[in-house]
């Protein structure tokens, strides 16, 4: 009776702590590969809470804007110890990548340069190129169960690719298709929700009791943390203007942080358009090697804002030293982005839990989640095609080659993320010593 009583008692923050410490420390592969790493550790090994609750977790944040796999974090450790738990979840699952990407971000600066360098960045390049698909073919088949599914990914790619569609109304446009869906044939659109598990033993854990919502708490807490996220940018335009770039840079990923879903695969395109095209901040080849600096970190791989925002103060630093003005940048943009999911979770994830039976929400989000896999179908193409083309009418064979090689080793051999990447980058060193 007492190992049953102990086996009911939740962990306390002492006992999960180091778990969260773990889970931002490993948490490589992308938002594929940190969902299922958290749900080994919590469901599968802890069993601190069950698959239902897990996956209905998961889905809630794939309907949101912002880094889907912190925002999950945020909630599980919201779930087993409020808010309290829910910012230490949350703030470790960034905190190690965005600290690591900081100094790879100074290093890129000051060595980016040189021939050994660019060499091994070519071949991580077209490593990405193979995590990127991997990432999509691990999604789309767990979530795309039926036709209806792949129609409405295939449509979501075709209106962003082709008509340039904005990520919002694609949105919008799948979750009404799933609330009706779920109304008028709720056998098609209300499918077995992603990383489902049958073979998963309910939690041992007795999760806490959760204060039924009410619109004056959700009120408060979306008032109380509007200010604390946007306190940093009203600081900036205070100080600086404005006009400056610290205030232009914090509007803009405050902005990237509200319309963009999907996760860093669904984002990219959008601040690589804005960031390039129309700010002309960085260049197109530095978005790309931002991308494959965030694959070589733990953490959300949206942490590459954190590099465009460095890197972009970096080469408009204006009268104050480089490297004050870029680092002040990636602390901006890292708040910026990653703040709005506190505030997600700790004023809509109550509802949510009340919610957790209603069958067209369950159809409407997971015909959401197929619409992203399109979106970050999208991503791949642009970030091949820029690989594949470095400049127009010619085509280089090496990213297509070594890419195939990186896919087959990760979907054949089960090498990890790091290991890919270490493979590529010395395979793009020898190639150009010889």
């Amino acid at each position: 009776m007492a190992a049953r009583a102990e086996a009911s008692n939740p962990p306390g923050l002492r006992q999960a702590l180091p778990v969260w410490l773990k889970i931002g420390l490993l948490s490589f592969g992308g938002p594929v590969g940190q969902i299922a790493l958290m749900h080994r550790e919590l469901v599968e090994r802890r069993k601190w809470i069950d698959d239902p609750r897990f996956l209905h977790a998961l889905n809630y944040c794939l309907l949101l804007p912002g880094p889907e796999a912190q925002q999950l974090a945020t909630y599980v450790g919201w779930l087993l110890h409020g808010k309290r738990g829910g910012l230490i979840a949350g703030a470790l699952f960034v905190l190690p990548g965005a600290l690591l990407m900081l100094g790879i971000s100074l290093a890129y600066v000051t060595w980016g340069t040189l021939p050994i360098f660019i060499a091994a960045f070519d071949g991580i390049k077209a490593a990405v190129m193979a995590i990127v698909a991997i990432a999509i073919h691990r999604i789309a088949s767990r979530i795309l169960k039926n036709p209806i599914m792949w129609v409405i990914a295939a449509a979501s790619f075709i209106a962003i690719f082709f008509l340039n569609a904005p990520f919002p109304i694609i949105i919008s446009t799948a979750l009404l298709i799933g609330f009706l869906g779920g109304k008028f044939a709720p056998a098609t659109f209300i499918t077995a929700p992603p990383h489902q598990h049958a073979d998963i033993l309910p939690t041992t854990v007795q999760l806490r009791q959760i204060p039924p919502p009410t619109k004056h708490t959700t009120l408060a807490t979306l008032s109380l943390w509007t200010t604390i996220w946007l306190a940093p940018l009203a600081l900036c335009a205070a100080i600086a203007g404005p006009t400056h770039l610290l205030s232009q840079l914090g509007t803009f990923f405050a902005k990237a942080a509200l319309i963009t879903f999907g996760g860093a695969y669904a984002v990219l395109p959008y601040v690589g358009q804005q960031t390039v095209d129309v700010h002309a901040w960085i260049q197109p080849g530095q978005m790309i090697d931002g991308l494959g600096l965030a694959e070589t970190t733990p953490g959300p791989l949206i942490l590459v804002l954190q590099f465009v925002g460095f890197l972009a103060a970096w080469n408009h630093p204006g009268n104050l030293p480089p490297w004050l003005v870029a680092t002040t940048a990636a602390a901006l943009t890292t708040w910026m982005t990653f703040l709005p999911g506190f505030l997600f979770i700790f004023a809509g994830a109550p509802w949510m839990e009340r919610a957790r039976q209603n069958d067209r929400l369950t159809a409407a989000l997971s015909t959401v989640t197929a619409a992203v896999v399109g979106v970050m179908l999208n991503l791949a193409v642009w970030f091949a095609l820029h690989l594949i083309r470095p400049t127009p009418g010619s085509i280089d064979p090496f990213p297509i080659l070594l890419a195939t090689l990186c896919f087959i080793l990760m979907r054949w051999k089960n090498l990890n993320v790091p290991v890919i990447l270490t493979l590529a980058a010395t395979i793009g060193i020898l190639r150009s010593a010889f």
